[in-house]
């Protein structure tokens, strides 16, 4: 069992901790709000009282935050984990990120003599929960196998995707799959109501032929055919209009750093501002579906 330093502890981050300690490792945890650090430590972990003192002997240190602002601070300040963490120390960061920010952040490590692997994550908060979290990581070799088992305590499946930056590569490009796919799905079902059909009908008809995918058969968008999707509960939110529109823009502005034409992530994008605009961010990303009747 490992000594594990955990850094923010929202609706991603808690769960994974929690599954973390499940598997028998030891926590030392902190979040820049004390009472989300006070929860996790009724579940038995140590709360630390900042960054320094989560890296205190501590193996391996993840992080889970909310963009690559934070990410930078947490890393890279003066009082950051590069800083303060020991030599030898396995830095992890699920957050999602721009793909630079993260390139910077290997490259810090490296000259401080520490490890560091960028491993966003697909699975939302119930994935998270279920310990079924996918783990899309960049990084060398070793430090990779080194984190494999903590990969397995909070998921089901971790990709090395190859080197530095390459984890936040693999995410921004299949939430830019997602993004299109959902709204796609949306606008069908939409169709699908002003032509008489019902949904069940549709989706007993796409989930078997070319239409399927898995914004349709794994998280539905209309309450019934799927009764884990966010649609039969308020489209609370899995993973919410905000964090998809975040990532939608990371894609964006890779695709244009790269010079790469998304002229459909482009369209997506668009529609998720006018959506999270309207006060919905905080609903789930398929959601959107409510808003592209009205807008029909």
């Amino acid at each position: 069992m490992a000594d594990i330093g955990f850094i923010g502890l929202g609706h991603m981050g808690a769960p994974m901790a929690r599954n973390l300690l499940k598997a028998g490792h030891r926590l030392r945890a902190y979040d820049a709000l004390p009472a989300a650090a006070a929860n996790l430590a009724e579940a038995g972990a140590a709360v630390a009282s900042g960054i320094a003192d989560a890296a205190r002997a501590s193996q391996i240190v993840i992080t889970m935050l909310p963009s690559g602002k934070e990410s930078r601070d947490v890393y890279l300040g003066a009082q950051g984990l590069i800083a303060m963490a020991a030599k030898g120390t396995l830095l992890i960061d699920c957050s999602t990120i721009d793909v630079a920010t993260a390139r910077d952040i290997h490259g810090a490590a490296a000259k401080a003599g520490l490890d560091f692997l960028d491993a966003p994550v697909s699975g939302g908060v119930a994935g998270a929960a279920a310990a079924a979290l996918t783990f899309m990581v960049g990084g060398n070799e070793n430090s990779f196998r080194q984190g494999e088992p903590i990969f397995k305590a909070m998921g089901k499946a971790a990709i090395h995707t190859g080197g530095p930056g390459n984890g936040q590569a693999a995410k921004i490009c299949n939430n830019l799959i997602l993004g299109i796919s959902m709204i796609g799905v949306c606008e069908a079902f939409v169709l699908a109501e002003r032509l008489g059909l019902p949904a069940a009908t549709l989706f007993d008809v796409a989930s078997r032929a070319s239409g399927q995918c898995w914004s349709l058969t794994s998280y539905c968008p209309v309450p019934g055919p799927v009764p884990s999707s966010p649609a039969n509960n308020a489209y609370r939110p899995g993973f919410s209009a905000a964090m998809m529109l975040k990532d939608l823009k990371l894609a964006g502005e890779a695709a244009a750093a790269s010079g790469a034409s998304t002229p459909l992530g482009a369209a997506a994008t668009s529609l998720y501002e006018r959506f999270v605009s309207g006060g919905k961010g905080g609903v789930d990303f398929s959601g959107i579906i409510e808003w592209l009747r009205k807008v029909a």
